[in-house]
């Protein structure tokens, strides 16, 4: 296959310097992580400060960035200050930003475009909710918010997919590995027939919800996922394991 793993560990609005201080440690702590790409994302404040610690090898990522490069946006940051502290990767499209914050398809793929044509290679977010899935409309919800970067022809070697089913982010329900390399399948069969062959299979298709130490294995297995993004345990020494979940 040749696509190489990556773990993205997301922050969310967590931790002070000093919790920061401990993570960065048992980071920094980690070994040889040749084989994959790992990636942190720390709330805004923290950005330069975590990316003065951490070792060369872990990067750092915004959680966010808003669509343009400067202007009146109050509380937004943009892709332009996120490369200019020397960082170039941002989350974008994440379940909270699209139920908690209300961010619409349109507006994601906007940022999504603005952020790769600043230079920032995007994690982007895809997910369907409980009902959603219980009322089969799983594929139609991953396909339709994928679609909305199809739409805008976007550089897809900039970007990694991160399915994540939103009932399992930090319920502690997990999709089996069953059903995460199920949807992954499906969505490299979408970019095969929506975009092209070679981007469906060089792509990095991540997953996200609720992984731990004790599932990232079985996880990491599958052939569809090439990785995770990383929530809450992404704050405790156990992440390592995460990372060392093809070793």
């Amino acid at each position: 296959m040749g696509r190489k793993f990556f773990v993205g560990g997301n922050w969310k609005m967590n931790g002070d310097k000093a919790m920061i201080d401990g993570i960065v440690a048992f980071l920094n702590q980690s070994g040889n992580t040749d084989n994959v790409d790992v990636v942190v994302a720390p709330p805004a404040p923290y950005l330069v400060y975590v990316k003065e610690q951490l070792k060369s090898s872990v990067e750092v990522a915004a959680q966010n960035c808003y669509k343009v490069p400067k202007g009146a946006f109050t509380g937004e940051i943009s892709p332009a200050m996120v490369k200019d502290l020397g960082l170039k990767w941002v989350i974008l499209g994440h379940s909270e930003r699209r139920h908690v914050f209300g961010e619409s398809d349109c507006l994601i793929a906007d940022k999504t475009v603005h952020a790769i044509e600043s230079g920032l290679d995007v994690v982007f977010c895809i997910g369907e909710k409980l009902e959603e899935r219980e009322a089969g409309h799983t594929k139609n919800v991953n396909f339709r918010q994928l679609q909305a970067i199809v739409d805008r022809k976007v550089n897809w070697d900039k970007i990694v997919i991160a399915y994540e089913p939103v009932w399992a982010i930090g319920t502690g329900k997990t999709a089996s590995p069953e059903q995460a390399q199920e949807v992954h399948a499906w969505i490299r069969e979408f970019l095969k027939e929506k975009v092209s062959a070679d981007v469906a299979e060089k792509v990095r298709i991540i997953y996200g919800g609720s992984v731990t130490a004790e599932n990232c294995v079985e996880l990491g297995k599958k052939p569809d996922i090439d990785g995770f993004l990383v929530g809450g345990a992404s704050l405790k020494p156990d992440f390592v394991k995460i990372i060392n979940a093809r070793n």
